[in-house]
């Protein structure tokens, strides 16, 4: 269905990443920006109060209809979840206790992961810092798509699906672009979730159960949340790396949105970025920028010239240092 995207590899490029020397540029003028570099201590209550409504949550879709497990999945369970995914990210980021601190925040992004069902915060962590210091790097960002991903889904119908299976792509990139042996945090990660996952299971039931594990895969697939994907680094225009997105879901998500500046500054924790983007507007107001991530998920399915290959890719030259 739908016409076949023309795009047949990914836009390969030979310049470095922008954000090292703008960020550069830019505290050379505003100095100032270093104030906003420090712990966010409000995420360690948010992340538990979230876990801990999702524990009510489990509770009281227990004993519900098959039909309103699924129901309460997508629309509470969902948006929960995603947002608890980007409240791992900060974490990965050492927001929450400093970068003086990492296995507290290690710790913190585990207890954060009971909510999602699916082990999680541990690897992220380790494969996100590559995706920061080796943005569209070859063989070592496993958030740009397999190449098979562009191949094949390269029509509406094919696009409207990898979106649904997001999840699924984001799970198996690592395995064949840049496996790590597991650590032995993963190890731990794992066994924490296991047994919380079993613990539901016996306390409140195998639709509890179905319920944290459906909220995770529906949340981070065809979700308008889930428009944060495509919107921070699909090229829509050519020549941009990266794109900020200034709607109002920036409030459930850590302002996951201010994406020029977090890759900019990544030591800054979500909740300064309006704060740094106003120090700095010279450098932000004028780049391409997004208020609806429902519409960017409606633009990338629609959008003949758009497909899982609109990314920018690079050969990286000089010593890589993997996380």
């Amino acid at each position: 269905m739908g016409n076949t995207v023309a795009r047949e590899d990914f836009e390969w490029v030979y310049t470095d990443q922008p954000h090292a020397d703008r960020r550069k540029e830019i505290l050379s003028k505003h100095p100032e920006i270093k104030t906003l570099m420090k712990p966010d201590y409000n995420l360690i209550w948010i992340a538990t109060l979230m876990v801990l409504a999702q524990l009510v949550a489990l509770y009281l879709v227990k004993d519900l209809e098959w039909k309103w497990v699924i129901f309460w999945s997508y629309v509470f369970g969902s948006c929960l979840d995603h947002s608890m995914t980007l409240a791992i990210h900060e974490i990965a980021h050492n927001s929450a206790f400093g970068n003086c601190k990492p296995l507290w925040n290690r710790w913190l992004g585990m207890f954060a992961n009971l909510a999602l069902g699916i082990p999680y915060s541990v690897s992220f962590k380790r494969y996100h810092m590559d995706h920061h210091r080796y943005l569209g790097g070859e063989g070592v960002d496993v958030d740009i798509p397999l190449p098979i991903e562009g191949w094949f889904f390269c029509t509406r119908f094919r696009k409207f699906f990898w979106i649904i299976l997001q999840p699924l792509f984001y799970a198996i990139r690592p395995l064949f672009i840049n496996p790590k042996p597991i650590s032995r945090l993963e190890i731990m990660n794992l066994s924490i979730q296991f047994l919380f996952d079993v613990m539901v299971y016996y306390v409140f039931g195998v639709k509890s159960l179905v319920y944290l594990i459906t909220a995770a895969l529906l949340g981070l697939g065809l979700h308008p949340i889930s428009g944060h994907f495509i919107a921070e680094h699909y090229m829509f225009l050519k020549g941009y790396e990266t794109y900020s997105y200034y709607g109002p879901l920036n409030k459930l998500t850590f302002n996951v949105g201010y994406h020029n500046e977090h890759h900019d500054f990544p030591n800054v924790p979500g909740k300064n970025l309006p704060l740094l983007k106003k120090m700095a507007p010279e450098y932000y107001d004028h780049l391409p920028q997004y208020n609806s991530w429902a519409k960017v998920l409606y633009d990338f399915v629609m959008d003949d010239t758009i497909s899982p290959y609109s990314r920018m890719k690079r050969h990286l030259k000089g010593e890589v240092k993997l996380e």
